[in-house]
Protein backbone atom coordinates (compact mmCIF):
# COMPACT_ATOMS: atom_id res chain seq x y z
CA UNK A 1 0.00 0.00 0.00
CA UNK A 2 1.28 3.45 -1.20
CA UNK A 3 0.52 6.64 0.60
CA UNK A 4 0.39 9.80 -1.82
CA UNK A 5 0.80 13.16 -0.17
CA UNK A 6 -1.57 15.57 -1.90
CA UNK A 7 -0.24 19.25 -1.70
CA UNK A 8 -3.74 21.78 -2.18
CA UNK A 9 -2.94 24.72 -4.53
CA UNK A 10 -2.08 28.05 -3.02
CA UNK A 11 -5.28 29.27 -3.14
CA UNK A 12 -7.10 26.76 -1.52
CA UNK A 13 -4.27 26.45 1.39
CA UNK A 14 -4.88 29.90 2.14
CA UNK A 15 -8.77 29.39 2.20
CA UNK A 16 -8.30 26.23 4.06
CA UNK A 17 -5.49 27.88 6.71
CA UNK A 18 -8.46 30.75 6.74
CA UNK A 19 -11.41 28.38 7.71
CA UNK A 20 -9.10 26.99 10.35
CA UNK A 21 -7.78 30.08 11.77
CA UNK A 22 -11.87 31.33 11.81
CA UNK A 23 -12.88 28.56 13.44
CA UNK A 24 -10.41 28.42 16.68
CA UNK A 25 -11.10 32.09 16.88
CA UNK A 26 -14.55 31.60 17.49
CA UNK A 27 -14.07 28.44 19.73
CA UNK A 28 -11.64 30.64 22.06
CA UNK A 29 -14.32 33.41 21.82
CA UNK A 30 -17.13 30.95 22.63
CA UNK A 31 -15.04 30.28 25.78
CA UNK A 32 -14.64 33.84 27.12
CA UNK A 33 -18.17 34.39 26.60
CA UNK A 34 -18.87 31.33 29.15
CA UNK A 35 -15.62 32.82 31.16
CA UNK A 36 -17.72 35.68 31.68
CA UNK A 37 -20.79 34.48 32.94
CA UNK A 38 -18.81 32.56 36.05
CA UNK A 39 -19.16 35.12 39.06
CA UNK A 40 -16.08 36.83 39.82
CA UNK A 41 -14.65 36.16 37.06
CA UNK A 42 -13.11 39.09 34.44
CA UNK A 43 -12.88 37.89 31.02
CA UNK A 44 -10.89 39.73 28.83
CA UNK A 45 -11.82 40.71 24.87
CA UNK A 46 -9.49 42.12 22.66
CA UNK A 47 -11.58 44.95 20.42
CA UNK A 48 -12.04 42.43 17.76
CA UNK A 49 -13.71 39.54 19.94
CA UNK A 50 -15.64 42.22 21.88
CA UNK A 51 -17.09 43.49 18.55
CA UNK A 52 -17.76 40.30 17.76
CA UNK A 53 -19.66 39.35 20.65
CA UNK A 54 -21.78 42.56 20.57
CA UNK A 55 -20.47 44.60 22.83
CA UNK A 56 -20.84 48.70 22.25
CA UNK A 57 -20.00 51.82 23.34
CA UNK A 58 -21.82 52.67 26.55
CA UNK A 59 -23.03 56.29 25.43
CA UNK A 60 -26.57 56.88 27.84
CA UNK A 61 -26.60 59.30 30.33
CA UNK A 62 -24.83 59.06 33.55
CA UNK A 63 -26.37 59.30 36.55
CA UNK A 64 -25.23 62.79 37.21
CA UNK A 65 -26.50 63.71 33.90
CA UNK A 66 -30.08 62.18 34.33
CA UNK A 67 -30.17 64.47 37.56
CA UNK A 68 -29.07 67.12 36.68
CA UNK A 69 -31.51 67.36 33.46
CA UNK A 70 -34.75 66.81 36.15
CA UNK A 71 -34.39 70.64 36.78
CA UNK A 72 -35.23 71.02 32.85
CA UNK A 73 -38.74 69.28 34.08
CA UNK A 74 -39.98 72.24 36.58
CA UNK A 75 -40.24 74.63 33.98
CA UNK A 76 -42.12 72.12 31.75
CA UNK A 77 -44.75 71.38 34.55
CA UNK A 78 -47.95 73.03 35.32
CA UNK A 79 -48.20 74.88 38.11
CA UNK A 80 -50.14 72.79 41.31
CA UNK A 81 -53.42 74.04 42.15
CA UNK A 82 -53.33 75.85 45.42
CA UNK A 83 -56.57 76.39 47.74
CA UNK A 84 -56.24 79.68 49.73
CA UNK A 85 -59.09 80.51 52.27
CA UNK A 86 -61.35 83.15 51.11
CA UNK A 87 -62.30 85.55 54.17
Amino acid sequence: MTTRNTVLPTDEAANDSTVSDTANAAAVLYEKLADAMTPGYQAEFDPEEAEQAGAFVEDALSEQDAVESDIDLVDATAPAATTEAKG
